[in-house]
This record gives structure tokens, C-alpha cells and sequence, in this order.
């Protein structure tokens, strides 16, 4: 049984789906599925998991990313913390009719497209852009969303503030019993990476021997289960920094055992120590 497919359908009188929503992100489940349609994704705020194809990494402060047709991937508000508000725009690449993005003005967009098969997320001055852009379009009639909707295409397409998330030759066809299988893994990280992370249970819960799990995780989710495991810590880690626990507290809650492995981890994900990040989002 292949990875679950999502029929998507268009507003009413509009050739693309526009969703606005605002939920409580607990609500989210963890739903790996894909659709012929692409997926423009807007997170307004906040820290969250974004799974796309085989890519598996966190955002913070919002997210932007555009999904190519049938690339499978996560809703975005899984794993994230509070209120979780997002944008997403749906449509198939011939929603304007079957010759339209092979215009000679369309050029730079059809490339967009073509990459966005690998995932694409962005970032910077790109993302602030795009973001207002988008808030604009959710007061506007349908003809006036899809005008702007072009724009935000254009914009994207000339922008090189951005991510590729996969690339195409580690591509992974998740099926049935890899989703099962994850799941379980992700659900025993989350349950116990306060606690030491046992890799041999880890395995025996994938019904898999210590090498072969180690194999299968990296290729599935394209790092090891160690890193796995250090970048979900440290993403509790910033939730628990933005409130006034100690950092020597934030450390201990998250399932580190000393201070300076938890600096030093904290530094090659964030790029910045615990201290610097915690005298940053204090500051917003």
C-alpha cells in the first residue's frame, strides 16, 4: 500500500485551493501523503516540523515552502507549539490551462516549478516579501487572489534566498509499513528524549537489528538517528528557552546530561550558543 493519496479540490469559482487557517497545533496529526497538485505553504509565526519527501528538519519564526506535484510530505503544523496559523495554496501545474507557463514569460516560474520536485523552503527578505503578499491575498476576490498569486510565483522564481530539500537521486518511495514504521520511531522519540535514547530499542521497535535500523533511518530520513534525536531535543530546547527557565534547567528537561555537550549541539544545529538565542527571542 502505497503513501496515502489526498484529493484536493478547487474553491468555488477559483482554478486553485486558498486555505486560511488558525488551529491549536496539537490538533495536527502526523499525515505523510501526496497530491498531483503543488503546495505553496505560509507558517505566519512559531517553531514546527516540516517533512518533505525524504527531509526532515524544524523551522522557527514561520516557514515558507513550496511542494512539487506528488512529492509526499507532513501537514506543518505537527509537532509545532500553541497556535499554529498558515496559508496554503494548492493547484495543478495547468490550473491556467495546459500551455499557459510555456509563455516565454513564464520562463522563470516553470523552473520554479521544476525544482520545487525537490522541495523548496525560503528564507530572508524573500519570505517577509512573500509572507505580506500572501496575507494580502486572503481579503481579495478570486480574480484578484490569482493576479496576485502570479506575482508571488515571480517573486519566488527570481529569489536565491532558498533551500533545496532533497535532492533527486535520494528521493524515498514511503510506503505503508515505512510510515508504520516511522511513526513508531517518532513516537518513541517523543515519549522518552528526556530520558538516555536507547538505540537498541529503537531498532527492536522497527523490528529491525542495530545496523540494518541504522541503514534504513539514514536512508529513509536522510540523517543519522543520533542527529535525529539531538535535533528534536534541541528543538524542545528553544520552545523551553523562550519562557524564563534556566538554560541549566532547559538542558536537563531536554535529556542532556551536561552543559557543554548541550551548548556544543545547540551551536552546530542553531549556529548560535543557548544564551545568544535566549537573549534573542526575549528581546521580540
Amino acid at each position: 500500500m502505497k503513501t496515502p493519496f489526498e484529493q484536493i479540490q478547487n474553491d468555488e469559482g477559483s482554478s486553485f485551493r486558498f486555505l486560511h487557517q488558525k488551529v491549536i497545533a496539537q490538533q495536527f496529526p502526523w499525515n505523510y501523503h501526496y497530491h498531483p497538485e503543488f503546495e505553496l505553504v505560509l507558517v505566519f509565526e512559531g517553531t514546527g516540523r516540516r517533512h518533505v519527501g525524504n527531509h526532515l528538519s524544524y523551522y522557527e519564526d514561520g516557514d515558507l515552502v513550496l511542494i512539487g506535484s506528488n512529492l509526499p510530505h507532513a501537514g506543518f503544523g505537527y509537532d509545532a507549539l500553541g497556535v499554529h496559523e498558515e496559508i496554503v495554496i494548492q493547484f495543478k501545474d495547468d490550473f491556467l490551462g495546459e500551455k499557459f507557463f510555456e509563455k516565454p514569460e513564464m520562463n522563470l516560474i516553470k523552473k520554479l516549478f521544476e525544482r520545487s520536485q525537490q522541495g523548496i523552503q525560503f528564507y530572508g527578505e524573500t519570505y517577509e516579501k512573500v509572507r505580506d503578499s500572501l496575507i494580502k491575498l486572503i481579503d481579495l476576490s478570486h480574480f484578484e487572489r490569482l493576479i496576485g498569486l502570479l506575482n508571488i510565483f515571480q517573486a519566488l522564481a527570481e529569489s536565491t534566498e532558498y533551500h533545496l530539500l532533497n535532492s533527486y537521486d535520494t528521493r524515498y518511495d514511503f510506503n505503508q509499513k515505512d510510515q508504520l514504521r516511522l511513526k513508531r520511531i517518532y513516537e518513541y522519540v517523543e515519549q522518552t528524549y528526556q530520558q538516555p535514547i536507547n538505540i537498541r530499542e529503537a531498532a527492536n521497535i522497527a523490528h529491525l537489528t542495530v545496523p540494518a535500523f541504522c541503514n534504513y533511518f539514514k536512508k529513509v530520513v536522510n540523517q543519522t538517528f543520533t542527529d535525529f534525536v539531538n535535533e528534536y531535543r534541541i528543538n524542545k530546547a528553544c520552545q523551553l528557552l523562550m519562557t524564563e527557565m534556566s538554560i541549566t534547567d532547559v538542558c536537563f528537561e531536554c535529556g542532556f546530561t551536561n552543559n557543554s555537550y548541550f551548548s556544543k549541539v545547540f551551536k552546530e544545529i542553531k549556529g548560535k550558543s543557548p544564551l545568544e538565542f535566549k537573549k534573542l527571542v526575549l528581546r521580540k
